[in-house]
């Protein structure tokens, strides 16, 4: 996934308070909590794994869509564009429901591959 270098950016702050991973994916960056992908960006989209039943809500608001980067939607995915994680509380708000969400996931025992050390 090709990322947008300014929404990384602010997304790797935002990461720094939390127990998320960061893992280098196709190109871009993903979050991970217990080996489980919990968020990202794709081109200038946030991505977020929020569960269907979060993402069924999370749709209905403003500049969230369905993940579809391949031509078939993934449940419990969504994206955000820009203008709805324009702020640092708007993308707090959007990683915490992530977060929440893959917390309650069993952990994975092996990482796809090693975590990326935090700066």
């Amino acid at each position: 996934m090709h990322s947008d270098p300014k929404l990384t950016e602010r997304l790797r702050r935002a990461a720094d308070k939390s127990p998320l991973t960061e893992r280098v994916m196709f190109g871009g960056v993903a979050f991970f909590l217990n080996s489980n992908m919990c968020c990202g960006i794709y081109h200038e989209f946030l991505i977020l794994r929020i569960g269907e039943a979060q993402a069924e809500k999370a749709l209905k608001k403003p500049h969230a869509r369905p993940m579809d980067i391949t031509g078939k939607p993934m449940r419990g995915w969504i994206m955000v564009a820009p203008e709805g994680c324009a702020t640092k509380r708007q993308l707090e708000r959007w990683i915490d429901k992530a977060i929440t969400f893959v917390n309650n996931l069993p952990p994975k025992n092996t990482p796809a591959s090693p975590p990326k050390k935090k700066k």
